[in-house]
């Protein structure tokens, strides 16, 4: 079993290769999950958001599980698509992907968000949903199920836009949860051709990724007491992926704000290579990753695949080979098949 955080075992967790058998028949969908009701993870009185409720913790896990079980087969599914070396059995995976996606499209799925919570953090499971659809939508025959999905999707992606312009807090509209909500919009966007959705993802990342110190490290993430330097690296993820997208469509993202990006990603690997000293600087306690509450899982490090792509020259390519598994499902599984 892999090991997970504290926090939870989800959609970014490692997934298994080879899971998903594109020569079997197709399994039936999960279950739709249509309402999503949980409050924070955290204790009502840490303003920092650092000190786990576990009963809450749970209450949540409990709730996102269902979802990112079907993530976690989505993306291994179409990750199998793309492996697939014979046109044939690659559409016939793909259909199967793709009526699996509809069941949920159909039921209209993840539409009924009662919490705050929820509609602040479900960006990063819509997103994954999208981001295998992407994967597989070329492969596939059902357009009656295309157009399904393409009119869910949308929908999901205006929701959240609104979430993020009228109803999310100024601190947390440059956190990481803004920056995966941004992801999401992208790869709806991309796949739907719903240029608005691309251009806010990118205005998204910017907005950001200058809000970076001189130093690279995000006010919003560093002040969260222990779990600074972990929600650093958190919104890594979706920023990192975001700029490698947009620099392949042409709408570069890289040199922002004085290269924001690559500073960024310098603090997260420069303090964890001095064991969280700097994030401890700003937030005054010990980090997740050294204080034994957790340890640094190979999935938090996937984007070094896009990354690297995007700076080949760079010193975290030696990093990035060194890694056995360059695997998140909520970056679309496996990155060294996503970016060769």
């Amino acid at each position: 079993m892999l090991a997970c955080s504290v926090m939870i075992c989800g959609a970014g967790a490692m997934i298994p290769t080879g899971a998903f058998a594109i020569d079997a028949a197709c399994a039936p969908a999960a279950e739709p999950v249509i309402s999503l009701d949980y409050g924070s993870r955290y204790t009502d009185d840490d303003k920092s958001r650092s000190t786990i409720d576990a009963d809450s913790n749970e209450a949540v896990n409990t709730a996102l599980r269902p979802v990112d079980d079907f993530i976690r087969d989505l993306v291994v599914g179409a990750n199998d698509v793309l492996n697939e070396t014979d046109p044939a059995t690659a559409s016939t995976a793909a259909d199967c992907v793709l009526t699996q996606i509809a069941v949920w499209a159909r039921a209209d799925a993840l539409s009924d968000l009662s919490s705050y919570t929820a509609r602040l953090s479900v960006g990063a499971r819509i997103g994954a949903i999208a981001e295998a659809y992407r994967q597989i939508r070329p492969q596939v025959t059902d357009l009656k199920a295309v157009a399904d999905v393409d009119q869910w999707l949308i929908m999901r992606g205006d929701e959240q836009l609104a979430f993020w312009e009228e109803e999310a807090t100024s601190g947390a509209r440059t956190g990481n949860l803004r920056a995966w909500a941004a992801l999401a919009l992208l790869n709806i966007g991309e796949v739907t051709d719903t240029d608005t959705f691309v251009w806010w993802a990118g205005a998204s990342s910017v907005r950001i990724l200058c809000t970076a110190r001189d130093d690279g490290s995000l006010p919003q993430e560093t002040k969260r007491g222990s779990y600074g330097l972990h929600y650093q690296f958190h919104a890594l993820s979706p920023l990192v992926t975001i700029a490698a997208r947009l620099d392949q469509a042409g709408m570069p993202i890289t040199t922002v704000c004085n290269d924001a990006l690559t500073r960024v990603v310098d603090y997260a690997f420069n303090d964890l290579d001095q064991e969280g000293a700097l994030t401890q600087e700003y937030s005054g306690a010990q980090q997740s990753y050294f204080d034994g509450t957790e340890t640094m899982e190979d999935h938090e490090l996937a984007f070094l695949g896009p990354y690297v792509t995007l700076f080949p020259q760079s010193n975290l390519a030696a990093r990035a080979e060194g890694i056995e598994s360059l695997s998140n499902s909520k970056l679309g599984g496996d990155q060294r098949l996503l970016w060769p």
